[in-house]
């Protein structure tokens, strides 16, 4: 029997696809299209949907941030994703919501209240995507002059986990006990002051939110670099991955599973989700036209220059488009991100490397086809990594009903129909469901 995979959907809470022939119209600030958009990939069994998130306006492309504001689609305009997931957990009952929220932004005490109060009103659904923040701008809207460097970011990022599990753990499963005839709501002797003193943080604690029912909300991380890695292999329940290719889909896969054993997990408790980007279309003709048109637009070339400029603080248009880049970059940003789309000693020029990407990233296999031929590739590649699954992205990270309609009632009904992905949810929790198989 086939092996079933995960899938999830990673966007931004953002200005949506609002310029293209099948553009949403309307405002997508009050939510509404997130909420429908999670209502139907709820509908399809997805295990969640995943908002990405950055927190400055970029300057790098071209040293001024006219171009990101001009296309506003991805990275800039965007709304904070945590009260949306809050809004989606009330108009949906299964589905996971992750929010991507920084530890740069958020004082621990505050986001493992936020995290707990979230999960708490979406029942167990809502997942953490764990980021440091890696733009010298976002650090700059925090009253530092620059980021620290990469490995001491990833220093204090344990650091900081350390402290938030146990503001987590501050409230025992049972310290609620509602008894009417003490009128005690709550048992003070399990909930405990942590009084954590450490390199870079410092608190009292308890929370003084309930635990949540998973406790510890769901976390995802998307480390690429090996620092970043032996994060993601201590912390995470989800991996985003980007890696080119069945050959370092599994590599990658075999290494965090590795580095998680190492430290004592079990590697079957982290499941590695990889980041695509499907061309669907009625036959293999059509979507090998629709993606020819899409990826021929200068504007698909500038938006994604535009996307990994801000995500590396590298200019990317200081490069001649027809030539490969000239040196291997390096960045105290998103090494992994860079890495991923530079590809050093390919030789691909800059415009095909633009053109395989998606969301300023490269997508993990090229998925260009019919429902039917997609699922039987998604398939085939699985088989050959090993699982866990895969993260459905758009060009640029902007979404339209149209792409959501060709994966939800296109690609998803071929996938279950050769096994490959859930009919139903079988668990309560976001975790939960990460879990089933």
């Amino acid at each position: 029997m086939a092996k079933r995979f995960h899938l999830g959907w990673f966007t931004n809470f953002t200005t949506d696809e609002w310029n293209g022939t099948f553009a949403n119209g309307g405002d997508p600030w009050n939510g509404q299209f997130y909420v429908e958009m999670a209502q139907a990939l709820e509908r399809a069994c997805f295990d969640y949907i995943m908002f990405e998130d950055k927190l400055a306006i970029s300057e790098i492309y071209g040293g001024t941030s006219e171009a990101v504001l001009k296309h506003a689609l991805g990275m800039v305009p965007k709304g904070d994703p945590a009260p949306l997931a809050a809004m989606i957990a009330g108009k949906t009952s299964r589905i996971g919501i992750v929010a991507t929220l920084s530890t740069l932004g958020y004082p621990p005490f505050l986001l493992a209240r936020l995290c707990s109060t979230i999960d708490s009103l979406a029942e167990g659904r809502f997942g953490w995507n764990i980021v440091t923040s890696a733009e010298n701008a976002a650090a700059q809207n925090f009253g530092l002059d620059a980021l620290p460097p990469r490995e001491l970011r990833y220093d204090m990022a344990h650091e900081y986990m350390d402290l938030v599990y146990q503001l987590f753990d501050s409230w025992d499963a049972d310290a609620v006990v509602r008894d009417r005839e003490t009128g005690t709501y709550a048992d003070f002797t399990k909930v405990r002051r942590i009084d954590f003193e450490g390199r870079f943080f410092k608190c009292r604690g308890p929370l003084n939110t309930v635990r949540s029912p998973q406790g510890i909300p769901a976390r995802i991380q998307a480390g690429a670099s090996p620092k970043g890695r032996d994060f993601a292999a201590k912390h995470a329940d989800a991996v985003v991955a980007v890696n080119q290719g069945v050959e370092a889909m599994k590599a990658f896969r075999d290494d965090i599973r590795a580095r998680a054993a190492a430290l004592g997990r079990d590697p079957d408790s982290i499941k590695v989700l990889y980041l695509v980007a499907p061309t669907l279309a009625e036959t293999e003709a059509e979507a090998r036209a629709k993606y020819a048109r899409m990826v021929e637009d200068p504007t698909f070339i500038e938006l994604n220059l535009c996307l990994i400029s801000s995500i590396t603080d590298i200019d990317f248009k200081q490069f001649d488009l027809d030539q490969p880049l000239p040196e291997r970059l390096t960045t105290n940003g998103e090494q992994g991100s860079l890495d991923a789309f530079q590809q050093w000693g390919s030789g691909k020029s800059l415009r095909r490397l633009v053109t395989e990407a998606s969301g300023g990233l490269v997508s993990s296999v090229p998925l260009i086809g019919t429902p039917d031929s997609i699922a039987d590739r998604m398939g085939e590649v699985m088989e050959e990594v090993g699982g866990d699954g895969f993260l459905i992205t758009t060009p640029h990270l902007g979404v339209n009903r149209r792409m959501i309609v060709e994966v939800t009632d296109g690609l998803v009904p071929a996938l279950q129909r050769r096994g490959l992905m859930r009919t139903e949810y079988s668990g309560k929790t976001l975790r939960d469901n990460l879990l089933a198989f």
